[in-house]
């Protein structure tokens, strides 16, 4: 299966592709597995059904890559349309979201400025309704940025969320530096296509990889956020966690949005605290593909979809 990813990855940038996967009614349901819907009122209704069964939820306005102002701006107000509508649903407390600083301008021209102004008033516009922010990370690289952004804007926000990703080598290192007082940071895999230069590709290597990060967070006084949905890497999980001497409400678990749902639950009921990633929004397409990369057993139902489309 992972022969599989990177041919699915390519696929991810392919236009025809994209085409014929947006037209196809089939395809549907594989998107709707994934992401919540296009619309602020899906994202809002999905944060509610999770709210509901004592979920919390991270909410991502789906787009990267940038290349217009007028695009990052509308991707701003687009956030800001979602956190108040959190806000007046009375969701606000138990909905945070996640920005990708490619997707407010970092690929822009003087693009460090212009993605740390908007992701400046996302933050800011979160304060102000009573939720927090996360900064998601991207491909390899992007990753000095993202980190120096981040240190900018918790000078003003420190509540602002990190990510990590274990696959990357260099990520131990910055969990050592991210480790601190009041600091909440998710370690996940990653789900990327990096070169080996950069990145562990072995999955073994990168399930060590993920150990020694978390061991690394769970240890320090800040906050963990646990992004998993493997089975052993929770057991292993909820071992560091009460070996750290780790209370409920320090630390969380986080899931993606339609991945193990019943697993969402179970850890809901054992009294974790439990984060689902909600993407959504029109640009579902890239995301969608990176998760069939990462589960290639959805790719026969994939193609024979495509393949019997007419």
């Amino acid at each position: 299966m992972a022969l599989l990813r990177r041919p699915i990855l390519m696929a991810a940038r392919s236009a025809r592709v994209k085409s014929l996967v947006q037209t196809m009614p089939v395809s549907s349901g594989i998107v709707t597995s994934y992401v919540a819907g296009e619309s602020v009122a899906d994202a809002v209704h999905a944060a509610s059904q999770l709210a509901a069964a004592g979920l919390t939820a991270t909410l991502d306005y789906l787009g990267e890559d940038t290349t217009d102002e007028a695009q990052a701006t509308a991707t701003v107000a687009a956030y800001l349309d979602l956190l108040q509508a959190l806000h007046d649903a009375g969701l606000a407390e138990s909905a945070e979201v996640s920005v990708k600083l490619t997707a407010v301008g970092l690929a822009l021209p003087d693009g460090d400025k212009v993605a740390l102004e908007n992701a400046r008033s996302i933050c800011r516009a979160a304060r102000n309704v009573g939720t927090t922010v996360t900064i998601d990370m991207e491909d390899h690289t992007t990753t000095d940025t993202t980190l120096h952004l981040l240190r900018e804007l918790r000078q003003d926000y420190p509540e602002t969320g990190a990510v990590v990703q274990a696959y990357l080598r260099r990520t131990e290192a910055d969990c050592k530096r991210l480790a601190y007082e009041g600091s909440r940071v998710r370690l996940c895999k990653g789900a990327y296509d990096e070169p080996e230069a950069v990145a562990f590709t072995d999955r073994l290597e990168v399930d060590r990889s993920y150990v020694r990060c978390l061991r690394v967070l769970l240890d320090g006084p800040g906050y963990p956020m646990i992004a998993t949905h493997d089975p052993r890497m929770i057991q292993i999980a909820q071992h560091l966690v009460e070996q750290s001497g780790r209370e409920p409400g320090t630390y969380e678990y986080q899931m993606l949005y339609g991945t193990r749902p019943a697993e969402q639950r179970r850890l809901g009921a054992l009294g974790e605290k439990v984060r689902v990633y909600v993407p959504y929004g029109e640009e579902w397409y890239g995301y969608l593909m990176r998760r069939l990369a990462e589960r290639p057993q959805n790719l026969s139902f994939f193609l024979r979809s495509l393949i019997s489309k007419k």
